[in-house]
């Protein structure tokens, strides 16, 4: 599956998802004004255009509370760790045309049998 968003700038958001996030890009078409990018499982697809509403790139990552800390530090547009029933913390993160996306870090349940 390949989150699509809108970017108003490719080459911007090329950079970003890239040199911010560790995406690596697959696919670039110039004339038409898109390129895919991939980390791990998630791929997404950035098109040249005004953002728009909608889906959500969920990337796994293994420290949420670092990434906040680094990304925060180069000026990038983060939330708030949430941490969900002990299983699980998020981040959302904004690129800069104000896409979100989600960062999260699966924790390790302790085994009640240990």
């Amino acid at each position: 599956m390949t989150v699509w968003y809108r970017v108003r700038e490719l080459d911007a958001g090329r950079g970003f998802y890239s040199g911010k996030l560790g995406f690596e890009e697959t696919y670039l078409d110039v004339e038409g004004r898109w390129a895919k990018l991939r980390r791990g499982a998630m791929e997404i697809a950035l098109a040249e255009g005004e953002p728009e509403e909608g889906g959500v790139a969920h990337v796994d990552v293994d420290d949420v509370s670092a990434e906040q800390a680094r990304l925060k530090d180069e000026g990038v547009e983060v939330g708030v760790v949430l941490e969900l029933l002990g299983t699980v913390r998020i981040l959302d993160v904004f690129d800069p045309d104000g896409n979100r996306i989600q960062l999260a870090q699966e924790l390790r349940v302790p085994d009640p049998a240990a």
